[in-house]
């Protein structure tokens, strides 16, 4: 029994709160948030659930240190690097951040008491775009515009009935359901670009970017300004 209690001790001083937040992630990144509980966070750490109250609050506070391991997972924009670079490069960052932990999409906005790297992230952002000379307004049009298409398109990909390997089996079925014109466009997407070899999804991502970073651009520019 000592010796059981001596290793119980032992795993005890090991936690630390980054370590709980890792393990946290992993379980959610396995069978979702909605499962998560600190009995179960425990029994993955070997400890009583009790024994991570002493480094996370509650689980409210548990969930703003997750999130805030995600936002630091995200690339900031670099130093020297022009403004559409630098969000090219964050939103691609982001989706591949949400893409390994699709829980996080429905929280990454609903912090109220966010973390260092939460806040880092948004400042680092916010100051690309002033730097380069947007106005404080166009600066908060960009960012909402961009995370809203990030996590709306990230959602949409998560939550897709199929892999990319499958789309042609799936739109072959889907279409056996109905008589030859019914839903003529329809038909035409699925023929000539869901079911060609090669064809994935996840490729709409960067086109859909480019174009919002055109439209961001065309706002920015010197002539619309002086309007």
């Amino acid at each position: 029994m000592a010796t059981i209690a001596r290793r119980e001790a032992k795993r005890r001083a090991a936690l630390t709160r980054e370590r709980i937040l890792r393990a946290a992630i992993s379980l959610a990144d396995r069978d979702g948030i909605e499962s998560l509980s600190m009995r179960k966070l425990g029994h993955k750490l070997g400890v009583e659930a009790m024994s991570l109250y002493n480094h996370v609050r509650n689980k409210v506070d548990m969930l703003d240190g997750m999130v805030d391991v995600v936002f630091g997972e995200i690339d900031l924009p670099a130093n020297g690097i022009d403004w559409r670079t630098a969000m090219r490069q964050r939103a691609i960052s982001a989706r591949q951040a949400l893409s390994r932990h699709p829980w996080a999409i429905g929280l990454m906005e609903s912090r109220a008491t966010p973390g260092p790297a939460t806040l880092r992230h948004h400042d680092a952002v916010l100051g690309s775009l002033r730097t380069a000379g947007f106005s404080v307004d166009l600066a908060a049009h960009a960012y909402s515009i961009l995370d809203g298409y990030t996590y709306g398109f990230t959602l949409t990909e998560l939550t897709l009935p199929f892999r990319n390997s499958e789309i042609a089996e799936v739109a072959g079925n889907i279409m056996e359901g109905f008589r030859p014109g019914d839903y003529p466009h329809l038909a035409e997407m699925a023929v000539d670009r869901a079911m060609k070899p090669g064809y994935n999804y996840g490729d709409e991502f960067e086109y859909g970017l480019d174009l919002i970073l055109d439209g961001i651009e065309r706002a920015h520019s010197p002539a619309r300004r002086m309007q």
